[in-house]
Protein backbone atom coordinates (compact mmCIF):
# COMPACT_ATOMS: atom_id res chain seq x y z
CA UNK A 1 0.00 0.00 0.00
CA UNK A 2 1.68 3.56 -1.02
CA UNK A 3 1.27 6.53 0.88
CA UNK A 4 0.45 9.64 -0.71
CA UNK A 5 2.50 12.47 0.08
CA UNK A 6 1.46 16.13 -0.19
CA UNK A 7 4.17 17.90 -1.84
CA UNK A 8 5.06 21.28 -0.84
CA UNK A 9 6.65 23.54 -2.85
CA UNK A 10 8.36 25.98 -0.19
CA UNK A 11 9.24 22.86 2.22
CA UNK A 12 13.01 23.68 1.40
CA UNK A 13 12.79 27.19 1.86
CA UNK A 14 10.77 26.78 5.38
CA UNK A 15 13.56 24.33 6.42
CA UNK A 16 16.32 26.82 5.35
CA UNK A 17 14.91 29.38 7.17
CA UNK A 18 14.08 27.27 10.70
CA UNK A 19 18.00 26.52 10.33
CA UNK A 20 19.06 29.74 9.91
CA UNK A 21 16.34 31.48 12.40
CA UNK A 22 14.80 28.60 14.62
CA UNK A 23 11.24 28.16 15.18
CA UNK A 24 10.43 31.38 15.36
CA UNK A 25 11.91 32.53 12.42
CA UNK A 26 8.66 34.29 11.63
CA UNK A 27 8.70 36.50 15.22
CA UNK A 28 11.00 39.52 15.61
CA UNK A 29 14.50 38.99 16.34
CA UNK A 30 14.90 39.02 20.15
CA UNK A 31 16.96 41.80 21.20
CA UNK A 32 17.25 43.78 17.76
CA UNK A 33 14.45 46.56 17.40
CA UNK A 34 14.05 47.52 13.54
CA UNK A 35 13.42 51.00 13.14
CA UNK A 36 10.00 51.94 11.53
CA UNK A 37 10.39 54.17 8.51
CA UNK A 38 7.44 56.12 7.36
CA UNK A 39 7.24 57.73 3.97
CA UNK A 40 3.95 60.18 2.83
CA UNK A 41 3.10 62.72 1.13
CA UNK A 42 1.04 65.90 3.16
CA UNK A 43 0.62 69.64 1.86
CA UNK A 44 2.57 69.43 -1.28
CA UNK A 45 5.79 67.77 0.58
CA UNK A 46 7.24 64.55 0.74
CA UNK A 47 7.46 63.49 4.69
CA UNK A 48 9.87 60.79 5.76
CA UNK A 49 9.53 59.68 9.39
CA UNK A 50 12.10 57.61 10.95
CA UNK A 51 11.71 56.14 14.73
CA UNK A 52 15.84 56.23 16.03
CA UNK A 53 14.90 56.43 19.78
CA UNK A 54 18.97 55.44 20.85
CA UNK A 55 20.22 58.02 18.26
CA UNK A 56 21.97 61.44 19.45
CA UNK A 57 21.39 64.44 16.17
CA UNK A 58 25.42 63.94 15.56
CA UNK A 59 24.92 60.27 14.62
CA UNK A 60 22.44 60.87 12.09
CA UNK A 61 23.14 61.64 8.40
CA UNK A 62 21.02 63.04 5.66
CA UNK A 63 22.52 63.86 2.11
CA UNK A 64 21.16 63.87 -1.17
CA UNK A 65 22.81 61.68 -3.98
CA UNK A 66 21.56 60.98 -7.63
CA UNK A 67 17.92 61.64 -6.84
CA UNK A 68 17.28 60.24 -3.96
CA UNK A 69 17.23 61.19 -0.22
CA UNK A 70 19.84 59.07 1.65
CA UNK A 71 19.44 58.79 5.83
CA UNK A 72 22.12 57.08 7.48
CA UNK A 73 22.73 56.94 11.48
CA UNK A 74 25.47 54.94 13.67
CA UNK A 75 26.12 54.89 17.27
CA UNK A 76 29.23 53.27 19.02
CA UNK A 77 29.10 52.98 22.81
CA UNK A 78 32.24 52.55 24.39
CA UNK A 79 31.95 51.17 28.13
CA UNK A 80 34.95 50.34 31.07
CA UNK A 81 34.10 48.45 33.69
CA UNK A 82 36.91 47.42 36.36
CA UNK A 83 34.78 44.90 38.44
CA UNK A 84 34.52 42.63 35.09
CA UNK A 85 37.18 41.00 33.73
CA UNK A 86 36.93 42.74 29.79
CA UNK A 87 38.66 45.80 29.83
CA UNK A 88 36.57 47.75 26.66
CA UNK A 89 33.04 46.75 26.15
CA UNK A 90 32.34 48.17 23.01
CA UNK A 91 28.31 47.89 20.89
CA UNK A 92 27.47 49.84 17.77
CA UNK A 93 24.11 50.21 16.03
CA UNK A 94 23.35 51.45 12.66
CA UNK A 95 20.64 52.62 10.40
CA UNK A 96 20.03 53.22 6.63
CA UNK A 97 17.42 54.13 4.08
CA UNK A 98 17.52 55.21 0.63
CA UNK A 99 14.27 56.85 -0.61
CA UNK A 100 13.92 57.92 -4.03
CA UNK A 101 12.50 61.71 -4.96
CA UNK A 102 10.07 62.19 -7.08
CA UNK A 103 11.20 64.99 -10.07
CA UNK A 104 9.44 67.34 -8.24
CA UNK A 105 11.08 67.69 -5.33
CA UNK A 106 12.92 70.23 -4.30
CA UNK A 107 15.91 69.53 -2.65
CA UNK A 108 17.43 72.85 -1.85
CA UNK A 109 14.63 73.32 0.16
CA UNK A 110 14.99 70.00 2.67
CA UNK A 111 14.04 70.55 6.42
CA UNK A 112 14.80 68.15 9.19
CA UNK A 113 14.38 67.92 12.58
CA UNK A 114 15.12 65.30 15.51
CA UNK A 115 12.41 65.35 18.28
CA UNK A 116 12.06 62.67 20.86
CA UNK A 117 13.64 59.84 19.17
CA UNK A 118 11.55 61.01 15.93
CA UNK A 119 13.56 61.90 12.90
CA UNK A 120 11.31 64.17 10.25
CA UNK A 121 12.73 65.29 6.91
CA UNK A 122 10.32 67.04 4.88
CA UNK A 123 11.09 67.71 1.28
CA UNK A 124 9.09 70.20 -0.64
CA UNK A 125 7.11 69.15 -3.58
CA UNK A 126 6.65 71.45 -6.71
CA UNK A 127 2.96 71.66 -6.80
CA UNK A 128 1.27 70.04 -10.03
CA UNK A 129 0.33 72.53 -12.64
CA UNK A 130 -3.78 73.33 -12.46
CA UNK A 131 -5.52 71.60 -15.72
CA UNK A 132 -6.23 73.55 -18.59
CA UNK A 133 -9.80 73.06 -19.04
CA UNK A 134 -11.10 73.05 -22.55
CA UNK A 135 -14.40 74.62 -23.66
CA UNK A 136 -16.48 72.34 -25.78
CA UNK A 137 -17.96 73.76 -28.60
CA UNK A 138 -21.55 73.03 -30.16
CA UNK A 139 -22.27 72.62 -33.78
CA UNK A 140 -24.88 75.57 -33.21
CA UNK A 141 -22.29 78.07 -31.63
CA UNK A 142 -20.31 77.43 -35.14
CA UNK A 143 -22.68 79.49 -37.69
Amino acid sequence: MSHLVKWDPFSELTALQKQFFGDDWMSPIKGVNIPTTDVYTKDNALVVEAHLPNFEQSDINIQVEDNALIVSAERHEKQEDKDKKYVVRESSSSFYRRIALPKRADADKIEAHLDEGVLKVQIPLTPLPEPKKIAIATKSSKK
